[in-house]
């Protein structure tokens, strides 16, 4: 059954719970972030500081003239701002996005386009991608600028200016269930990406699962290294902890094995969710390292994102004696559906067992279900709490998902006697690397943009260190020649255009892309080639 004790007068408000409520039932001098800086700056941020500063911000937007429903977006990196914009949008029950801030300016205008945002909150060096693609985004109606203290322009206005003049009070409206809430894109194999929204009622599984699951108590400190341009920074570096009182700590820096650490230690940190390209890093770092630190207030460890390694558990066992819980979800589940978690018994390389009141099956392509061990489609009985509602403006694609009661993940498991789950891989080309999923469509789109290249094939490959990495076959124009500049430029130009992350790790010349006779990439057979193995049936390629 849903735990619904967060839910007081019918008030689901996702933005107005994680601030107000935990005000009136007391926390309102408790510490709800301690935001590190870069520099290892501290600044703590009490509820009530939560409260007020997103009810600021929710009175902007609706100066502004921001109506419930319409969509408004982040595009920012880590920063406490961040928070406050994102449950003052909530609160005005608006569709909140959040976008990565190392997205491109043809990940930005694919997913401000389709979402036709109305307002993007920035931060003044990311105006120059923004203001290449503004032409093409008419129904974005202001840019709001975190760090400048004037406005720039009549429609690029500056936040300081606009808090400084917006009320602390705000009265967020009754929020049903199955209001919209918020809005992340996921990558597909063969199209853009596509808007995956969520409802406020999302808030019951996300309480349940940060408790059940990730172990947290009222008295815990929190730290989820997520960005929060992906659902587990919104889902569990936002809502999940939020919602039941609980402090969490944000760090505004990149990866440093001994400043985590550190934080780890210094800040008494009692629940860590990470992601296992993060801990293979670790991994790497001499051992003599962990022992410096005191991490007797840490608790356990918590994975997402990608298949956790074994080798990474046993490492945790003999390095750190601690254990490390390995969780499955997705954009579109909202909240983790299958998990290890204490009190079970973990099973290196499983994905662990299901969620209460979640229940997954492994289907054959015909629906048909599967016996213990055989492999088959993931699926997940519909209509959980936290189950996204629909694809933007992609009806079509959001109905495909779903057959005879189930959504079909896309991910191939099998089910073992014991009722542990194993993931096998993706059932379509989608490309996970370091917890980020890749479209090989978009990544291939960029690179025909690129003169000298003629046709191009990407595909994933295995990754000790990224689970998978993003290859790139390119077959050039007859004048042209592959060289180390042509590699450089091939290489920033998909990382302007799309991200660091859809970069191509490697880049393979290659005479021609094979392809069927309706002229669709034949991927299978570009990743046989390059992992060497049997290329399977070409009856179909072109001759």
């Amino acid at each position: 059954m849903v735990d619904r004790t967060i839910i007081m007068n019918s008030q689901f408000n996702i933005g107005d719970i994680c601030t107000k409520m935990q005000c009136t039932q007391g926390r309102a001098n408790k510490v709800a972030m301690r935001w590190i800086s870069p520099q290892l700056e501290r600044t703590d941020y009490t509820f009530s500081d939560l409260e007020l500063l997103s009810n600021r911000f929710a009175n902007v937007l609706q100066e502004l003239g921001m109506a419930n429903g319409e969509v408004f977006f982040t595009f920012l990196p880590k920063m406490p701002e961040q928070f406050f914009a994102f449950l003052g949008a909530l609160k005005m029950q608006l569709i909140t996005g959040t976008l990565f801030a190392n997205f491109g300016e043809d990940a930005l205008l694919d997913r401000l386009g389709d979402a036709r945002a109305r307002i993007l909150f920035t931060k003044q060096s990311f105006l120059k991608k923004v203001a290449r693609i503004r032409d093409r985004l008419p129904c974005l109606v202001y840019i709001i600028v975190v760090d400048v203290e004037e406005d720039l322009a009549s429609d690029i206005l500056s936040y300081p200016r606009l808090m400084s003049a917006a009320s602390d009070q705000f009265v967020t409206p009754l929020t049903g269930p199955e209001v919209p809430s918020v809005l992340h894109y996921t990558s597909g194999s063969t199209g853009k990406p596509k808007g995956v929204v969520h409802r406020h009622k999302s808030i019951l599984h996300q309480y349940v699962t940060a408790r059940d699951i990730l172990g947290i108590k009222k008295d815990d400190v929190f730290w989820c290294t997520a960005d929060q341009g992906w659902v587990t920074g919104t889902s569990y570096g936002i809502i999940g902890p939020w919602c039941q009182g609980v402090t969490q700590v944000h760090y505004g820096g990149g990866y440093d094995a001994e400043v985590w650490f550190r934080l780890l230690q210094d800040e008494k940190i009692t629940v860590w969710y990470t992601a296992p390209t993060a801990l293979r890093m670790l991994l790497r770092e001499e051992p003599e390292l962990f022992g410096q630190f005191d991490l007797s207030n840490l608790r356990h460890i918590c994975s997402v994102g990608e298949p956790l390694n074994p080798e990474v558990i046993h490492w945790a066992h003999r390095t750190l004696n601690k254990d490390i819980f390995d969780t499955w979800f997705q954009t579109e589940t909202g909240g983790i559906m299958i998990a290890n978690r204490p009190g079970l018994e973990i099973r290196p390389g499983s994905m662990g067992k299901p969620v209460q009141g979640i229940e997954p099956s492994i289907l054959a392509d015909d629906g048909t279900p599967q016996a213990d061990g055989e492999q088959g489609n993931l699926c997940i009985k519909a209509d959980w709490p936290s189950m996204f509602v629909t694809f933007l403006n992609n009806e079509t694609a959001y109905k495909s998902k779903f057959r005879d009661g189930w959504y079909y993940t896309g991910d191939t498991s099998y089910r073992d006697s014991d009722g542990y789950f194993w993931f096998m891989g993706r059932s379509d080309d989608v490309i996970n690397t370091a917890g980020h999923l890749v479209s090989p469509f978009e990544v291939e789109s960029a690179l025909l943009e690129i003169p000298e290249i003629a046709e191009s094939g990407v595909i994933a490959a295995p990754d000790d260190m990224l689970y998978e990495k993003v290859v790139a076959f390119v077959s050039l124009h007859k004048q042209f020649q592959y060289t180390k500049e042509l590699e450089l430029k091939i290489r920033i130009y998909v990382s302007n255009k799309l991200s660091t992350i859809a970069s191509p790790q490697e880049i393979i010349p290659i005479d021609a892309i094979p392809k069927n006779k309706s002229g669709k990439i034949m991927r299978r057979v570009l990743k046989a080639r390059y992992l060497g193995t049997d290329i399977g049936d070409i009856s179909t390629l072109e001759d």
